[in-house]
């Protein structure tokens, strides 16, 4: 799940390609099937902190979750927008592991 073009846009596996679909795309059938995994560590829109980061703030929002072999990660942004285009940077938002980050305390 990710939050894209003001709406939040779900992945879905099916077995040999991904499908992105907004919540109005998606018509449920009611058939679920049920698999073991623990629940993700962070939520959507929680702040964290990027412990790999080096330049300017870390401290980051949690913009969305993938679970990828039964890991969980994280879409952050990895520098802030800047009203200087930066031609080295094609993407400034990147997955990152549980352990690149922290829980910031409100």
């Amino acid at each position: 799940m990710q939050w894209k073009h003001e709406c939040w846009i779900y992945s879905i596996d099916c077995r040999n390609e991904i499908l992105h679909a907004t919540q109005n795309q998606i018509i449920g059938t009611g058939e679920l099937e049920a698999i073991k995994v623990q629940k993700p560590a962070f939520v959507l829109g929680e702040r964290v902190i990027l412990c790999s980061h080096d330049k300017g703030t870390k401290q980051r929002l949690v913009l969305g979750i993938a679970l990828v072999h039964n890991s969980w990660f994280y879409l952050v942004e990895l520098m802030s927008p800047t009203l200087i285009k930066i031609p080295t940077i094609s993407n400034r938002f990147s997955l990152v592991g549980e352990k690149s980050l922290v829980r910031v305390n409100a």
